[in-house]
């Protein structure tokens, strides 16, 4: 078990658009991204949907069609994309979603919230051009 966990959909978003970055100008498709990922065409499908709906791609239809990036990867960052997947992200609040406690101090808050920090800020860091 990991510590650090994606949802499929992040996991699938970062990683095809680092593949799309790295192959500009050339277009690929989600067949193509699917089998290098090795991931259902179906979800990926579905991935790229909201990726294009956030702006990030620009899908090009017939023979050489595929998706190419809308924006310039260097103004990409993984938290950008993990924001167009997984909604905004909330740093200071409970990492793990609870509305009560039972602690009048929330035994968590010193480590987490730093950890949760410094993903966040390692994300922010992460540009599609660094690939």
């Amino acid at each position: 078990m990991n510590l650090i966990n994606l949802s499929e959909g992040a996991y699938l978003a970062m990683h095809s658009l680092a593949l799309v970055a790295k192959s500009q100008p050339e277009r690929l498709t989600v067949k193509h991204l699917a089998e290098e990922l090795d991931a259902s065409q179906a979800h990926l499908a579905k991935v790229f949907q909201t990726l294009h709906k956030a702006g990030f791609v620009d899908s090009v239809r017939g023979p050489a069609g595929g998706f190419i990036l809308k924006k310039p990867a260097e103004e990409i960052s993984f938290l950008d994309i993990y924001e167009a997947m997984e909604g905004p992200v909330n740093l200071g609040h409970c990492p793990f979603g609870k509305t009560k406690c039972a602690f009048h101090n929330c035994i968590f808050t010193k480590d987490i919230h730093r950890i949760s920090a410094d993903i966040y800020q390692t994300y922010k860091r992460i540009r599609l051009s660094d690939f």
